[in-house]
């Protein structure tokens, strides 16, 4: 587990460029020498995943052996698999975030970078608010949570 937690407010420029916050960008760069794959998520959350590249090759086998006669994986296949950007941050710390996955996430000047263990995911801002505002619906809570004591 890498640890990467917490929410970081942070601005896209014109051009597509966001900066990494320092703090993140030192673990990359630790990690795996600031070397990161960019993805769409795969289910409804309109988000992008960012994983350090270690992270995503344990992750690429996993994804590739699935079924692929299976219309859900490949979704899921082409949604992961054919939206991931290999990249590196610059002397800056920024990535340049694709078009075509800027306009999946919905990306416009203002965004949230999320830590979630293992990986990051990109967010726009208001999207984010929203689904951290969102009511859990009628989604069944998995056992494994019911155990979890906070």
């Amino acid at each position: 587990m890498n640890n990467f937690l917490g929410s970081h407010a942070i601005n896209m420029d014109a051009k597509g460029r966001i900066a990494i916050p320092a703090k993140v960008r030192e673990k990359l760069v630790q990690l795996c020498g600031g070397r990161i794959v960019l993805t769409a998520n795969a289910d409804e959350d309109r988000c992008l995943l960012l994983y350090p590249e270690p992270e995503w090759e344990l992750l690429l086998p996993k994804i590739q052996a699935l079924p692929n006669m299976n219309k859900a994986v490949q979704r899921l296949q082409r949604l992961i698999l054919g939206n991931a950007a290999e990249m590196e941050l610059d002397s800056n710390g920024r990535i340049l975030v694709p078009p075509t996955l800027r306009n999946h996430a919905g990306l416009e000047k203002k965004l949230m970078l999320v830590g979630l263990g293992n990986k990051l995911e990109l967010w726009s801002e208001e999207r984010w608010f929203a689904c951290v505002d969102e009511s859990p619906g009628d989604d069944e809570m998995p056992p494994e949570m019911k155990a979890l004591s906070l």
